[in-house]
């Protein structure tokens, strides 16, 4: 690790952020959603089984749709609030079972009105079950496409054939500006930037930057890091962890989390 600033340099950037929820993301949650809906209408989920086929998965696959909006935005919120420290996968989990609440009242609630005078309130723990465990698997699927989604779209380019210039670059510091992007660290409330001109300081969540980096040949390799590719000088690994040092000298750490992702992209 790179020691810390305790001041933050005069000309620290100071930005608000960015709001990572985008609709493309927002669609392939719906897709997502679509495809619990139908699963759940074929098995005749929340007391519908006596439903007619069609009213029921209409019904049905409403309610993943509204479960699906509810996920995205208890996502941000625990984002937002820096709970699970960076971890998708931990912040997915807290997302899911804080969203568990409010999703099993919205389906007990919603039979009241559709399925034939509705579930008595002896049911509703039921269904609050039921809504945790949907919300579980819902939104770690969709954080596993969208990670994996969000990979695979570092290599598209804009349309006409050239790449899209990443929104992250309007963010460095003036003495930064043209440089190349090899690695942001988190400090605290604050990133580190590591680039061809030198190290610098803005405040922003790194959750947030990975996502304005989209278009650089680069990867998270750790909660508190995003690597570029072509700023590794060297990878070593041992005891079942990797280090790569980056042509600053700086070395990061692989956790275990980022590890496999790296191995498919051949990194290590």
């Amino acid at each position: 690790m790179t020691p810390s600033l305790r001041k933050p340099p005069e000309d620290t950037v100071h930005d608000a952020s960015t709001d990572p929820i985008t609709w493309v993301a927002a669609r392939r949650t719906l897709v997502i959603a679509t495809a619990i809906g139908a699963f759940l209408s074929f098995v005749g989920a929340f007391g519908t089984q006596d439903m007619p086929f069609l009213p029921r998965t209409l019904y049905v696959v409403v309610i993943s749709w509204a479960g699906g909006a509810v996920g995205l935005f208890t996502y941000r919120l625990v984002t937002r609030l820096g709970w699970g420290a960076g971890r998708r996968y931990v912040q997915g989990a807290i997302a899911a079972t804080v969203m568990t609440v409010p999703m099993g009242l919205l389906v007990w609630g919603s039979t009241q009105i559709v399925a034939g005078g509705g579930a008595p309130i002896a049911q509703l723990p039921g269904y609050v079950l039921t809504s945790f465990v949907i919300s579980q698997a819902l939104t770690a699927f969709a954080v596993v496409l969208n990670r994996r989604a969000h990979y695979a779209d570092l290599h598209l380019a804009a349309p006409g054939g050239v790449a899209a210039p990443p929104k992250f670059l309007d963010r460095l510091p003036l003495k930064l500006r043209g440089a190349e992007v090899w690695a942001v660290e988190a400090e605290d409330h604050y990133l580190r930037l590591h680039t061809s001109k030198g190290q610098d300081l803005i405040l922003m969540r790194l959750a947030d930057a990975v996502d304005e980096l989209a278009g650089i040949e680069g990867t998270q390799v750790h909660r508190s890091w995003w690597v570029a590719r072509d700023a590794i000088a060297d990878a070593q690994r041992g005891d079942g962890r990797a280090t790569l040092t980056l042509k600053d000298g700086a070395q990061v750490p692989v956790s275990r989390t980022y590890a496999k992702i790296i191995r498919e992209l051949g990194w290590i």
